[in-house]
């Protein structure tokens, strides 16, 4: 088995960093807000806390209420962050390994949630822009920044062996 590249062991720092960072949060705004959906309070302008129960997966697509799809996603999220986990110890440059990072966190750290709650803690709430109707979380915008990085990453060239 080969060793651990310095980016994937930067990777897995990043996706602890994002879990504990995500837990953290989603502990704070469950003492703010109680645990009652719809829970909300204005923060500045467009940007409010509010508290969504979301069974389905990011951003509230494909709604799960049965808990067998709940353990499915469950199960799915922990089966793509060992693929990425494996996929990371090879990293060569710092953009693939802050993209699995990132999304192996948000995956894992959405999928505790599940296992906790039956549901994903999402509070993150823009809607009165008018324009971005999703609640999110931490996890979330991990999963989605870390993919725009793996896709910016998979866009360069390899250098010749």
């Amino acid at each position: 088995m080969k060793a651990i590249t310095k980016y994937g062991w930067s990777a897995y720092i990043l996706a602890m960093t994002v879990i504990v960072l995500d837990q953290v949060s989603k502990h704070l705004i469950l003492g703010l807000l109680g645990t009652q959906a719809g829970s909300s309070v204005p923060v500045g302008g467009p940007f409010s806390l509010t508290l969504v129960w979301n069974q389905g997966v990011s951003f509230g697509l494909f709604s799960a209420e049965h808990d067998v799809v709940r353990w499915a996603l469950t199960a799915f999220s922990l089966i793509v962050a060992i693929f990425l986990a494996n996929w990371a110890r090879t990293a060569l440059r710092w953009s693939m390994a802050l993209g699995l990072g990132l999304v192996m966190g948000g995956a894992i750290g959405n999928a505790i949630d599940r296992v906790r709650f039956g549901a994903v803690v999402d509070f993150l709430d823009f809607q009165r822009l008018g324009f971005f109707p999703w609640v999110f979380n931490v996890a979330d915008a991990a999963i989605t920044i870390g993919v725009v990085f793996l896709l910016l990453d998979s866009t360069r060239k390899e250098a010749a062996a």
